[in-house]
């Protein structure tokens, strides 16, 4: 593998910027609706006082748009999970050039240098923002588990709350070992606070992933590339997970499906989507294993076999590669006084709604005052009714740039971390084959491409000649190496 070098970080930010301007990513918010968001203000004073609860925070490294909050105890031979979440509905008023914004906005949008804010950022990143160490506005979930993890009782209000720290994923994993000695599920009687909802994370984390087992429920752990600033240089990486980020993940999928449940039995919501796999579809994907040397038994379902794969091989990734196109046509569903024809959501194996992360992501603010409307035996705001036709069209546009945005990043990234290095000789591995094309990655730098598809197999691993690279197009043309 040849040494990369390293280009600029000035270089990498100005490309990204043109990229930006390129694709219309929002920047700067009008002035109308940064005057509104200096003087959204919430009065916590008639709230259920929640500050005594020890939360945590676990995000990724710099956050300061802090959607969650999380806490923990025993109860009796169960637990009683407490996750607070950012209450934006509380700072926005419907039909306001500052609603209107986070209309057309959708999402927050992430750049390696920067970040396309959904609201302006006295609000998502400091007001309501679950920042550790002062008091704020929170929509507080109360959600009692029996001693399996599976749900016996829930309860949402408002309240107010204050985070006792915010830690990096690597940082709770450390914590969490440390105190478990490297298993999950120690003994929590001799902890408190923290220390106490970190190793009940684990335990809990670990138990609803049974719980998804068994509903049939997979996710996939497949390595993610990413553009990432370490040593003051851009690096192209494939991420590699932590256990806490699949714990922490079911915390928020518990919360989604309680929520998605409640708007079910209503009649009324917002649900995310996804339709099941085809018998056509898994039958595809057998026989595929068997090409690549898996032993798949005949009698065991996809689920189950494939939470057995560890990613840890090309072989296994080439499969769970595929395994992706079993997750296409995820959407959303509004619905009000019907009940949705396809209501769930395929991997998860549950009807699920999107509530937990309203800084980021439009559709949780609406999804979140129609729950708690429910919860409290009240009608659901009418402005949050009216938007549910319209909801699922905003967040697949706002996914569609977010797609071409994430795309074009990785593109450019590749582009300039190769340009010095055509007619070198890269090993690589045979993730997909469609029709005449061959996907195939690159380990280091964590580079995605295609070729020609000739003879190759899934899983084989080839050496590549970078032939090669085109920066205003943001293109990397590789060919099989002459060695």
């Amino acid at each position: 593998m040849p040494h990369v070098v390293l280009r600029a970080p000035e270089i990498f930010e100005q490309a990204f910027a043109r990229i930006r301007r390129e694709l219309d990513v929002p920047v700067a918010f009008p002035s109308a609706v940064l005057e509104q968001a200096e003087h959204a203000t919430v009065d916590i004073d008639d709230r259920h006082d929640a500050r005594h609860i020890p939360f945590v925070a676990i995000d990724p490294p710099g956050a300061t748009d802090l959607d969650q909050t999380f806490a923990a105890v025993p109860l009796g031979s169960g637990y009683r999970v407490r996750y607070a979440i950012a209450d934006v509905g509380a700072f926005i008023t419907p039909g306001s050039a500052l609603d209107d914004e986070a209309r057309t906005r959708g999402l927050t949008l992430y750049s390696p240098d920067s970040r396309a804010p959904l609201h302006p950022r006295v609000i998502s990143e400091d007001r309501a923002s679950l920042l550790p160490g002062a008091d704020k506005p929170a929509l507080l979930w109360t959600i009692d588990l029996d001693e399996a993890g599976a749900v016996v009782d829930t309860d949402l209000r408002r309240a107010v709350v204050r985070t006792r720290d915010a830690i990096s994923y690597a940082e709770a994993q450390r914590r969490i070992d440390a105190l478990s000695g490297g298993r999950s599920g120690s003994a929590t009687d001799q902890l408190d606070g923290i220390d106490r909802s970190l190793s009940l994370l684990a335990t809990i984390g670990t138990l609803r992933q049974y719980q998804e087992a068994n509903r049939g429920g997979v996710s996939l752990n497949l390595p993610a590339q990413e553009v990432v600033r370490r040593d003051g240089h851009y690096e192209l990486e494939f991420d590699e997970s932590l256990p806490v980020e699949g714990w922490n993940a079911q915390i928020s999928l518990l919360t989604g499906m309680v929520a998605g449940q409640a708007m079910l039995d209503a009649n009324l919501g917002v649900l995310r989507t996804l339709p099941p796999a085809s018998e056509h579809d898994v039958e595809q994907l057998r026989r595929m294993a068997e090409v690549l040397g898996l032993h798949w038994p005949d009698d065991q379902d996809y689920a189950t076999f494939v939470r057995g794969l560890a990613p840890t091989s090309p072989t296994v990734n080439a499969f769970l590669l595929q395994c992706t196109r079993l997750f296409s046509g995820a959407g959303y569903v509004g619905f009000h006084d019907r009940t949705p024809s396809h209501p769930t959501h395929g991997a998860i194996a549950s009807v699920y709604a999107h509530v937990t992360a309203p800084l980021r992501r439009l559709i949780d603010r609406f999804g979140n005052e129609i729950v708690l409307a429910l919860h409290q035996g009240r009608e659901a705001p009418s402005w949050a009714v009216e938007a549910l036709d319209q909801l699922p069209s905003l967040m697949g546009r706002a996914r569609q740039r977010e797609s071409s945005l994430e795309r074009a990043l990785l593109d450019m990234a590749e582009a300039l971390t190769l340009e010095h290095h055509v007619g070198e000789t890269f090993n690589a591995v045979v993730v997909d084959l469609h029709r005449e094309q061959a996907r195939v990655q690159i380990t280091k730098p964590a580079v995605v491409t295609h070729i020609k598809a000739d003879e190759h197999r899934l899983g084989e691993v080839i050496k590549l000649m970078l032939s090669s690279v085109d920066i205003e197009n943001r293109r990397v043309d590789f060919e099989p190496s002459p060695s």
